[in-house]
């Protein structure tokens, strides 16, 4: 066993179950660990890494940027942070942004907007929020109460009040809670359930929730952590949907592998949080605004997003040739394999000492590789994927 192993698991908490490999750099989609094997990545650091590891641009400007400044409190202003800040808003059409650290705080900023919203308008009484059965929000207590999952509802009783869940693609039950629950300030969901198993939502239901929503001035929330910053072939998934929510939230590939959330704010609730109603130590750190500069910048490129949408295609197809895969669920780099006699589990460790590096979701293989992976880095991980699934 590894040292470096040895070492961290005396000292960090056993939160999770981890390979025993040891990543130590990476260049693009290829990531080496301490023994020099190479691993082409399918994951991404779960759709983190967007522009894939250490990219020459990306690092380029996170370097520039940790030799001017690396942090000040947001008493302060920084140009990096009103350059980001700016673009995102002009990009995404939305009024403006709250930068966290992460998607959790992301959509804890998302939950206070909602019921801030409803109680400066309506008072007391109206802070109820649906979410949908499967989904998932985050690990905070607010954020795993508003997850749709039972079984992430123990251990940390008392969990928060004030979420209903209603299964996602039911639009008669999303009518009947609606219509029955005069204390729903907000509808919040994931345009695709990422760690629900990589499950899109029906575009009726959609429209659905946005009908609904606009007819009792209940707010939509877009969970877009996973989803977003063209992970499904736009800057927005609500943008392949055709819509646009009160409120967006966004996390994982924003900056690129620098810990950043933010959360969306539109003209109906721009100015919901004032002074000391909110806050971030670390939120909008200058390092972080500096790499996502780089991702928006590339993920907005023309054609880029096109792009995604055709590489993602060209797994979907590759992997129809495979009699072992069953279907294909997601959208863009965003992609659910699901199994007809394989546990994803197995795959997954098998492919690691292949050399390919995935994930799972449920009982899928789940693809998140970056957002510039190459024909012939999909073409090599596939091959390896291939051969385990005879």
């Amino acid at each position: 066993m590894s040292q470096t192993i040895d070492k961290f698991n005396d000292y960090v908490m056993p939160t999770y179950g981890r390979l025993p490999i040891v990543l130590e750099k990476g260049h693009d989609d290829t990531a080496v660990d301490e023994n020099g094997k190479q691993y082409i990545d399918f994951g991404s650091g779960i759709g983190t890494n967007s522009l894939g590891y250490a990219s020459d641009k990306w690092v380029d400007a996170v370097c520039e940027q940790v030799r001017s400044i690396q942090h000040t409190s947001n008493y302060f202003y920084t140009k990096v942070q009103a350059d980001f800040a700016a673009k995102l808003c002009r990009k995404t059409g939305y009024s403006n942004v709250f930068f966290g650290n992460s998607g959790a705080e992301a959509n804890e900023c998302a939950i206070k907007i909602a019921r801030k919203y409803s109680f400066d308008k309506y008072g007391k009484g109206r802070s109820t929020i649906v979410t949908l059965v499967n989904s998932f929000h985050g690990r905070t207590i607010a954020t795993l109460s508003a997850t749709g999952q039972e079984v992430f509802h123990n251990y940390f009783f008392p969990f928060v009040e004030g979420f209903v869940n209603v299964p996602a693609n039911d639009i008669e039950e999303l009518r009947r809670v609606i219509a029955e629950d005069k204390s729903i300030c907000a509808v919040m969901f994931e345009f695709v359930q990422g760690e629900g198993g990589v499950n899109p939502l029906d575009k009726a239901f959609v429209d659905e929730i946005f009908r609904l929503c606009a007819e009792n001035d209940i707010l939509t929330v877009a969970d877009e952590v996973q989803t977003g910053m063209g992970r499904t072939g736009a800057l927005l998934t609500s943008m392949r949907y055709g819509v646009k929510p009160d409120i967006t939230t966004l996390a994982k590939g924003i900056a690129g592998g620098i810990p950043m959330g933010a959360c969306l704010a539109g003209d109906k609730c721009s100015d919901v949080l004032v002074k000391g109603t909110h806050g971030s130590t670390f939120g909008g750190n200058p390092i972080a605004c500096a790499g996502a500069n780089v991702v928006i910048d590339t993920v907005t490129a023309e054609g880029f997003c096109e792009e995604v949408i055709a590489k993602g295609e060209y797994i979907r197809n590759k992997l129809s040739e495979i009699p072992e895969a069953e279907g294909v669920d997601g959208m863009g780099l965003m992609l659910g394999i699901r199994l007809k006699s394989k546990k994803a589990a197995d795959i997954l460790t098998a492919a690691a000492d292949k050399g390919l590096l995935i994930l799972t979701a449920k009982e899928k293989l789940r693809f998140l590789p970056p957002l510039t992976i190459t024909y012939e880095e999909i073409d090599k991980g596939l091959e390896i994927l291939k051969g385990l699934l005879v």
